[in-house]
Order: structure tokens, then C-alpha cells, then sequence
């Protein structure tokens, strides 16, 4: 017995993705809005308030990791150990396909917002739920894209309940799965670019993912500036 069923509710907020919807959906490092429809897209930056020029992430999964970027194996090899083997999220950038039908099929605008300089960040392993709307996406050649469901500059929510009315208003569907695994942390996901391995976003889980590089790869990241002594 499981508490959700995540398979039926990958499908509903598909549905409601694949029609130019909006959804509000849980991740462990919080609450994501995303949507497939570029006029969507605008949508969610309009009611998040949200400066135009900030980019977007992607919801992930395995097969669009290993479909979009172009890594070498040593750097495959990270993002599996950290995702997989050490079962943490992480927003993982890299140098992307940019012919891949789910790229080149992006209007420019939408290209500019979810690319930079030829690479593109997706949030892996970061619950049940988004993997499974982000397999059901890449499986039409399309995307989830989006952001943390707040009002800009307003700090990740972990609960729906903190969410503001004005996001949730822009739903068209919202998915509550209480609070969320990673809320500790008061942070968003990390985010490495893992063709250069460097630090994009210091966030969730970033001591655990640091000493694992740290010990296993023998790659050192910056220390968090953030971190209180």
C-alpha cells in the first residue's frame, strides 16, 4: 500500500499539461509551477511577478538526462552516484543537445529562458511524482518547464498550504503531498553544472552531495558562502 498514487496523478497533471495547463505540483526540495505551452510559460512568470530574463529549470528524469545532455561517461558517473546511488536531488546543468525535438521545438523566447550558453538545468530525483510527469513529457519530445511555485524573491514553500493565492490561482491543477522531504534546508535544490563542475546554486542536500564528490570523486567544490560558523 502506498499513501499516493503517483502513477494516476502523473496522468492527470499530464492531461492538464499537454492542454497549455498550469500545475502546481511537490518536489522534495518544495513546490514547483510548470507548464509544456510556451504562452503557459509566460503565464506562470506573469503571476509569479517574475523578471523575463530569469531562466527556467526543468523537471527531470533519467531518460531525458541521458537524451539531452552531452557528458562524457566520468560525468554521467557523478550524476548517477549523487541521484541514484546516494538518492539525492539535484538541479544537474550540462552541455545540451540543442537538435533534440524537445529543445528545437522551443520558440526562441522560450529557448532563451530555458538554455544559456548551451547548456540547460533539470531537476533530477527529486520525488516520484515529477519523475513521472517528466517521463511522460519527454516522452512527446516536450518539457515540463517552470519554477518554485512563490511569488519571486518570496523563498521556496515546502507546504502547499504556504503557497500564495494569487500561484495557486494561476493552477489549473495543484498536487498536495503536505510537507516536503527536503524542508530543512529552507532551500531550494543545488544546482553543478556538470560539464565544468561548478556551483550554480547552493542549496539542499549540498553538504552531503560536497562530501561525496569530495571523497569519492576527489573533486572539490567551493564551500557554501552562505554556511553560518
Amino acid at each position: 500500500m502506498t499513501v499516493f498514487n503517483y502513477e494516476a496523478d502523473a496522468e492527470r497533471v499530464y492531461d492538464v499539461l499537454k492542454q497549455g495547463g498550469i500545475s502546481v505540483i511537490p518536489s522534495h526540495v518544495g513546490y514547483v509551477i510548470v507548464a509544456c505551452d510556451p504562452e503557459a510559460i509566460w503565464r506562470i512568470f506573469r503571476a509569479k511577478k517574475r523578471k523575463p530574463e530569469k531562466l527556467n529549470a526543468v523537471c527531470g528524469c533519467r531518460e531525458m538526462h541521458l537524451g539531452l545532455h552531452d557528458l562524457p561517461d566520468d560525468r554521467r558517473a557523478i550524476v548517477t552516484a549523487i541521484t541514484e546511488e546516494w538518492d539525492l536531488p539535484m538541479g544537474t546543468a550540462g552541455k545540451v543537445h540543442m537538435d533534440h525535438p524537445a529543445i528545437a521545438g522551443l520558440p526562441e523566447d522560450t529557448l532563451a529562458q530555458t538554455t544559456h550558453e548551451g547548456t540547460l538545468a533539470m531537476l533530477l530525483n527529486a520525488g516520484p511524482l515529477m519523475d513521472k510527469i517528466a517521463r511522460l513529457a519527454f516522452a512527446d519530445n516536450r518539457m515540463a518547464i517552470g519554477s518554485s511555485a512563490n511569488v519571486s524573491l518570496q523563498g521556496v514553500k515546502f507546504r502547499a498550504t504556504e503557497i500564495e493565492p494569487e500561484i495557486l490561482e494561476a493552477a489549473d491543477i495543484v498536487i498536495d503531498y503536505g510537507l516536503m522531504r527536503w524542508n530543512l534546508y529552507g532551500h531550494s535544490s543545488t544546482m553543478i553544472n556538470v560539464s565544468d563542475m561548478t556551483v550554480i546554486r547552493y542549496g539542499s542536500c549540498f553538504d552531503l552531495i560536497e562530501d561525496l564528490l569530495r571523497t569519492h570523486f576527489d573533486i572539490e567544490l567551493p564551500p557554501n558562502p552562505y554556511d553560518e560558523d
